[in-house]
C-alpha cells in the first residue's frame, strides 16, 4: 500500500514507537526494505536521498515504489531525504512520492523557516508529507551525507516550537547528538534536549543517524517523541561486507548476488522495525 507518512508518524508519535526510514539505492535495496515491513508487518519509509539521483531518477523511483508497493498490504511511504532544491522537491512531489525533506539546515532561521512554509504549501495540497530539520549533524566515520565540514549545532526546542507552528511541517529532524555515518568515538546522545524539545513541540520528531547508535539510546529517544528514525550507512556496510565475504569464496552469477543483497539489506531493516516497533 502506497501512501504518504503522515499517518504512519502520528500514530507512532502517540503510542511511542518509530517508524525506521531507510535508504535504497536500487531495486535490490528497495525490495529488501518492504519484505522486511511485509514480515514484520509494520510501515516502512523506503527513503530515496536526493544524492542518488545519479543511480535513478524521480519519476523510475516512484514508478518502481508504487508497483512494488501494491504487492503488499503494509504501508510503504516512499521519501525523498535531504533536498535542499526547492525545485527539484517539486519534481518528486510531482513524480509521486509521499513525503519530501526540506533540508534548509545550513540556512539562517528566518531563511529556513520560510522556505519551508512554501514547500508545505505546495506538498499538503498534493497529500504529500515534509520533513524539515533545525540543527544540523556531523558527519560520523563511512559518512555518505553531508560533507566533513558540517559540525554539531544542537536544535534549541523554543526555535524547533516556533519553527513547527509557523512553517506547518508534518515531522522535524533535531539535532542532539547523532551523527551521519558511524561514530568515531562514545555516541553522547542528548535526551534532556530532545525531551525539553517535545515538551516545547508536541509533534513527530525524526532522528538522522541512527546506524551504529547503542539500542538503549535509540528506545530513550522514541521515548522522548522521535516517531521516526533514519538508518542508512549500516545497510551498506552490512552488505559490502558480506558481499566481499562471499566474493572471496566463490564467484556467483550476478542475479544470485543480487538476490542475496536484497535479502542481506532485509535482515538489517528487520532487525531495525523490530527495535522501533517492539515496545514491550
Amino acid at each position: 500500500m502506497f501512501t504518504n507518512f503522515d499517518s504512519m508518524l502520528k500514530s507512532a508519535y502517540q503510542s511511542r514507537s518509530a517508524v525506521g526510514s531507510f535508504n535504497w539505492y536500487h531495486y535490490e535495496t528497495l525490495l529488501g526494505i518492504i519484505e522486511a515491513g511485509r514480515d514484520a508487518g509494520c510501515p516502512v519509509i523506503a527513503s530515496f536521498g536526493a544524492k542518488y539521483l545519479t543511480n535513478m531518477d524521480l519519476d523510475t523511483a516512484a514508478a518502481l515504489t508504487k508497483v512494488l508497493a501494491e504487492k503488499t498490504d503494509q504501508a510503504v511511504c516512499l521519501h525523498l531525504d535531504h533536498c535542499s532544491d526547492k525545485d527539484e522537491i517539486v519534481r518528486a512531489i510531482r513524480a509521486g512520492f509521499g513525503s519530501v525533506m526540506y533540508d534548509g539546515s545550513k540556512l539562517p532561521f528566518e531563511e529556513n523557516l520560510k522556505n519551508t512554509r512554501e514547500i508545505c504549501e505546495i506538498a499538503h495540497a498534493c497529500g504529500v508529507s515534509v520533513e524539515a530539520e533545525l540543527g544540523s549533524l556531523a558527519a560520523g566515520a563511512q559518512s555518505h551525507e553531508g560533507s566533513a565540514d558540517d559540525r554539531q549545532v544542537y536544535t534549541d526546542p523554543a526555535m524547533a516550537a516556533q519553527f513547527v507552528r509557523e512553517s506547518g511541517v508534518d515531522a522535524l529532524a533535531v539535532s542532539i547528538g547523532t551523527v551521519h555515518g558511524l561514530y568515531k568515538g562514545t555516541p553522547n546522545i542528548r535526551t534532556d534536549i530532545l525531551k525539553d524539545i517535545n515538551a516545547a513541540v508536541g509533534a513527530p520528531l525524526v532522528l538522522h543517524g541512527g546506524s551504529g547508535t547503542p539500542e538503549e539510546k535509540l528506545l530513550a529517544c522514541i521515548d522522548n517523541g522521535i516517531a521516526k528514525i533514519n538508518v542508512n550507512t549500516e545497510i551498506s556496510e552490512y552488505v559490502m561486507a558480506h558481499t566481499k565475504a562471499l566474493l572471496a569464496e566463490e564467484s556467483p552469477h550476478l542475479s544470485v548476488l543480487a538476490l542475496k543483497q536484497k535479502d542481506w539489506v532485509r535482515e538489517v531493516v528487520g532487525k531495525y522495525i523490530r527495535l522501533f516497533q517492539n515496545r514491550g
